[in-house]
């Protein structure tokens, strides 16, 4: 990563972060400097910039920082784990509303979730991932359950999630929440714990991150050239990537499944990704990804494997427990270690891309 200083202006930035491919495209920074653009999932700098001290710097998840530090902040140190972060609980979930669950990805929590904090008055709005054109999503704000699930299911792509919430935030007064990937959810907890001081205000309207488990997310250019050549026209109901056994994208036609191999999918993912050492979200509240037990990939994507966090996202598990939105059933006996050594394989392959682009930089 790269060293975060006082005194750095955003053209450094932009040099350092944005032309080097560090850039995850999460938005931190963008409705907060005039010259910062979000634009088909990057981050484009329209004009340098002389400010010796902006907000790109002090967000950019990308930016050097002491996050285990950071991790002190949010969560109980006694809950910490080095693998996957601050750690209450892994359970297995789905929705019981079978609505849900068919515009779900997978079991449908999330939605469910996120339905359940607006119809509960927990939270007024919460920012979501939208497909506005094919492959290309774009981050909308939710006010209700018929915009959550209009939004419902795996984007593959990436969406300015921060920059919505940026936008957002700095309208009305209610409590806001956000559904981010790993990159954004660094950047909400950099936001959260060192905002300028004309965004105290706005950053205390922020009361609920659900995180999303993530690899790796697909420059959309090249997934829909890549999708638009394997289906050769046909109607696209769904796309899927099974656990890594199975060595595939999953595309559904009217005409049935057509498979990709995970070598073309490969070459979809952007420079960015390569550099990612955080694969379960551990800046959000809740944690949620697709489940993997012995029961095998046809039950278990219709389930969710989650993480609770903090006591906001274990309040939220309970209550949906308890208003019975979520089905629960027992996680097999290794899951957890199984999560973990998947979490440390991805940290260690960031941070030695990380390290290899620093020795590069040098030898330059």
């Amino acid at each position: 990563m790269v060293t975060e200083q006082k005194n750095i202006r955003q053209s450094n930035v932009s040099a350092s972060i944005i032309e080097t491919g560090l850039c995850t495209g999460c938005g931190g920074c963008v409705g907060l400097c005039p010259y910062l653009r979000s634009h088909r999932g990057e981050t484009v700098a329209l004009f340098e910039c002389d400010r010796q001290d902006g907000t790109c710097r002090r967000y950019c998840p990308r930016m050097e920082t002491d996050w285990d530090g950071l991790s002190q902040d949010f969560f109980d140190a006694a809950e910490f784990t080095p693998e996957i972060g601050a750690f209450k609980g892994l359970y297995l979930t789905r929705a019981t509303d079978p609505d849900i669950r068919s515009r779900s990805q997978h079991g449908g929590t999330v939605s469910t979730l996120v339905c359940l904090a607006l119809e509960e008055g927990m939270i007024d709005g919460c920012v979501v991932a939208k497909e506005e054109m094919p492959m290309l999503p774009q981050s909308i704000t939710a006010l209700n359950r018929d915009e959550v699930l209009a939004a419902a299911g795996s984007k593959f792509g990436n969406a300015p999630s921060v920059a919505e919430f940026n936008r957002v935030s700095a309208q009305g007064a209610g409590p806001l929440g956000v559904v981010a990937t790993p990159c954004q959810a660094r950047a909400l907890a950099k936001m959260r714990t060192n905002p300028a001081e004309s965004d105290a205000s706005r950053m205390d309207r922020l009361k609920l991150v659900i995180g999303l488990f993530c690899g790796w997310t697909l420059d959309w250019r090249r997934l829909r050239q890549m999708v638009v050549d394997a289906t050769r026209g046909k109607t696209i109901l769904g796309m899927d990537i099974p656990p890594s056994s199975h060595a595939c994208m999953q595309v559904e036609t009217y005409d049935g499944m057509i498979e990709i191999p995970i070598d073309q999918v490969n070459d979809c993912v952007r420079e960015c990704c390569d550099y990612c050492t955080d694969m379960t979200a551990e800046f959000a509240d809740i944690s949620v990804g697709s489940a993997r037990s012995p029961e095998g990939w046809d039950v278990d994507r219709h389930w969710n494997q989650v993480i609770v966090r903090s006591r906001a996202g274990e309040a939220l598990l309970s209550l949906a427990r308890k208003k019975g939105v979520l089905e629960f059933k027992p996680v097999p006996p290794g899951n957890l270690d199984k999560l973990k050594t998947a979490a440390t394989g991805k940290r260690k392959r960031g941070e030695s891309n990380l390290n290899n682009m620093e020795v590069r930089e040098c030898r330059s």
